[in-house]
């Protein structure tokens, strides 16, 4: 398949998932809607997967499956990609975090012409095969390029997603194939103490969208020395109806309970715990946060921890409210992709 047709073909599935979606919004009591009802056994499946985050991933792909961002897309690599590569099978053992959060490593070997060989995360089993059906549906030729499996094997290369643990095993396991390993990420919020409320709505978004619990949720604050709380508290109250939801206060109730034994101060409005701690990666519930005095100095600290932040809102770094609405040319790590799939059969 040319790459002009692969284009078309992505298009035309974003416009479909978009119909489903609306369909849903108008008439959400249709039985019918064969989106609902895997939106409904994503949910039965893992709670965490509440239908309002499910439909917020599917809207932020049809995003990405825009024909015009797709051909803006593939004009980068316009001098590597080809349309009739040599075709590698690209193992893709996907994460389960947060929903479909593997789609975009599956774009990318779709639109690089190579074959998709898709180990889906257990918590994660539904939506990335309702999305691959429905692109079957309507450009059945994509069905040589996808492949879902329980067991990586007979690859030539992998993308492996996972917590710092699976990194080490997928690094022994997967040692003799070109690879992309992704360890734990979390991402970070600088305040200047200028925020506005809109802000402060905004960066609820961050914290909270998915519960918390995607790399690029903001899992540390930096605030100026002597920081007051109280405005963003006040804002984030907004963000209340989490205490409807039984497993984040599970792990709320769990967290206050384990700081308050140990006689760890944190502060706190019955939903979000915020605790002065230096290390990035927090439970769900619970964000760090830690004074700065200068900003050239916090600069140097977050360059050294470079490796450890996947994206950054607020002073220096993307508008606060953005850090889950992610591009095309926004990869995971940093690590493009796209430019390394067209390296494989070129």
């Amino acid at each position: 398949m040319k790459i002009i047709s692969r284009i078309e073909a992505l298009a035309k599935w974003g416009s479909a998932i978009e119909a489903l979606l609306d369909d849903m919004a108008t008439s959400p009591n249709n039985d019918q809607n064969a989106l609902a009802i895997a939106v409904r056994k994503a949910y039965l499946q893992n709670n965490w997967f509440t239908p309002e985050y499910s439909i917020k991933a599917l809207n932020e792909i049809c995003s990405m499956l825009n024909k015009i961002l797709l051909e803006v897309w593939v004009n980068n690599y316009h001098d590597d990609l080809s349309d009739n590569p040599e075709v590698k099978k690209v193992g893709i053992i996907m994460a389960g975090n947060i929903p479909a959060v593997g789609f975009h490593d599956l774009l990318c070997v779709l639109i690089s012409g190579h074959k998709a060989v898709i180990r889906n995360s257990s918590d994660d089993a539904v939506l990335i095969p309702f999305l691959v059906e429905v692109l079957l549906n309507i450009a059945p030729d994509f069905a040589n390029q996808i492949e879902f499996t329980q067991r990586i094997s007979d690859i030539d290369a992998v993308i492996a997603t996972g917590s710092n643990n699976s990194a080490r095993y997928f690094d022994y396991y997967f040692a003799k194939y070109p690879s992309i390993i992704r360890r734990n990420r979390n991402s970070v919020a600088v305040l200047s103490g200028q925020e506005t409320a809109d802000d402060f709505r905004a960066l609820g978004n961050d914290i909270f969208d998915y519960f918390g619990l995607g790399c690029r949720n903001v899992a540390k604050l930096y605030v100026p020395r002597g920081y007051v709380f109280d405005p963003f508290f006040a804002l984030i109250e907004e963000r209340a109806s989490l205490m409807e939801h039984n497993k984040y206060m599970n792990n709320y109730d769990y967290h206050r309970a384990l700081f308050l034994l140990d006689g760890i101060p944190f502060l706190t409005n019955n939903f979000l715990i915020l605790r002065e701690n230096e290390p990035l990666a927090t439970p769900v519930s619970v964000v760090h946060y830690e004074f700065y005095d200068e900003i050239n100095t916090l600069e140097e600290q977050l360059k050294s921890k470079s490796d450890e932040i996947q994206c950054r809102v607020g002073l220096n770094g993307l508008p606060f409210g953005s850090s889950q609405q992610p591009g095309l040319m926004d990869y995971a790590d940093g690590v493009d992709v796209l430019q390394w799939l067209t390296g494989l059969g070129f």
